[in-house]
C-alpha cells in the first residue's frame, strides 16, 4: 500500500513540473527541442507582444559587407537555448523603418529578428535576395547575438522588392526553413526550383503588384509537393505591411513556428484552410503540412 501511494506522489509530483509555469515546452516534449513558448491560442498568435521581453541592438552599415545594416530583435533571456532567425527587406525606395514593426512582434514570440536596410532603396529583388543571405551570414557568423541563433533554423521575410528577394534567397539557399514575401514583386513569375516552405501573401487592392500578376503566379508556380499557402488580405493594398497587421503577425508567427521551429502546435492556424472573413479574401495551401 504504501508503494502505491509513493508511486502515486512521484507522478503527482512529475505532472506538477511539466505544467509549473516557467518550464519549457521542449522539455515536457523532448521528442522537439526546438519548441519555444507555452502552447500557442488564437489570443496569443494575433498579440502585439508574445511571451519574451526584447532587446535591440543597432547594426551600422560600415560595420558589414554585403548589405546596409539594419536592426537586430532578441528575446532577452537566455534560459530556453538558441532561437530561429529570420531577416527581413525592406521594398523598393524604402528603409528598414518600414518593416520595423515586425522586429519586435515576432522576437517576442522566440526568434532572433534583423530588419535591414539594402545597399541602395533602388536595388531590384534579385540584389535584394543576395543582400538577404549576407545579413543571415553575418547574424550567424559575426553578429553579438550569434551565441542566441540556431544557424540550421533560418528564414527570410521581406515587402514588395523585398519579397521578391525573398523568393529569390529561397531559390539560391535550399536550406532555408521558410520563406514569407509580403505583397511581393519581381519579374520572374515562376518558382518551381523552391524547396522552402512558403507563405505568400498578398493583397487584393494591390495596383502596384497585383495579386494576379505576382502573388498569385508565385504562389501557383510553386512545386506541388511543397508546404506552401497563399494569404490574400481582404481590404489591404501593397502597402499594408507596412504597418502593424493582425493577420499578417498571425500567420506570419504560425508559418515560422510550425517550419522553423517544426513546431505542430502551430498548425491549428494553418490547417484546416482559413476561411475568407473580413480580413482574409482568399487562403489556399496544402494541408496537411509536412507529409
Amino acid at each position: 500500500m504504501r508503494r502505491h501511494l509513493a508511486a502515486a506522489a512521484t507522478a503527482a509530483a512529475s505532472l506538477t513540473l511539466l505544467l509549473a509555469p516557467g518550464v519549457r515546452a521542449a522539455d515536457a516534449d523532448a521528442a522537439n527541442p526546438y519548441e519555444r513558448g507555452p502552447a500557442p491560442t488564437r489570443a496569443s498568435v494575433e498579440a502585439l507582444r508574445g511571451p519574451y521581453a526584447v532587446s535591440e541592438t543597432g547594426v551600422s552599415a560600415l560595420s558589414v559587407t554585403g548589405f546596409g545594416g539594419g536592426t537586430v530583435y532578441y528575446p532577452t533571456s537566455t534560459a530556453d537555448g538558441t532561437f530561429g532567425a529570420v531577416v527581413i527587406s525592406p521594398g523598393f525606395t524604402a528603409y528598414q523603418s518600414s518593416i520595423a514593426w515586425l522586429g519586435p512582434r515576432l522576437a517576442s514570440q522566440g526568434f532572433v529578428v534583423f530588419t535591414i536596410d539594402t545597399l541602395t532603396t533602388l536595388d531590384q529583388p534579385d540584389s535584394r535576395g543576395r543582400q538577404l543571405l549576407a545579413a543571415l551570414d553575418h547574424l550567424t557568423q559575426r553578429s553579438p547575438v550569434r551565441n542566441r541563433i540556431d544557424a540550421n533554423r533560418l528564414a527570410v521575410m521581406g515587402h514588395s522588392m523585398g519579397g521578391g528577394g525573398a523568393l529569390e534567397a529561397a531559390k539560391s539557399r535550399p536550406s532555408l526553413k521558410a520563406a514569407v514575401p509580403l505583397t511581393g514583386w519581381n519579374t520572374d513569375k515562376s518558382w518551381p526550383e523552391i524547396t522552402t516552405p512558403t507563405l505568400v501573401i498578398g493583397a487584393d487592392g494591390d495596383t502596384v503588384a497585383p495579386v494576379a500578376s505576382h502573388s498569385e503566379p508565385f504562389y501557383e508556380s510553386l512545386p506541388g509537393s511543397l508546404d506552401k499557402a497563399y494569404l490574400e488580405l481582404n481590404g489591404a493594398t501593397h502597402f499594408t505591411p507596412n504597418t502593424a497587421n493582425t493577420t499578417i503577425a498571425k500567420y506570419g508567427v504560425a508559418w515560422l513556428k510550425r517550419f522553423v521551429d517544426d513546431d505542430t502546435r502551430y498548425e491549428q492556424f494553418l490547417c484546416p484552410l482559413p476561411r475568407p472573413s473580413l480580413t482574409i479574401e482568399e487562403y489556399r495551401g496544402s494541408c496537411p503540412l509536412g507529409s
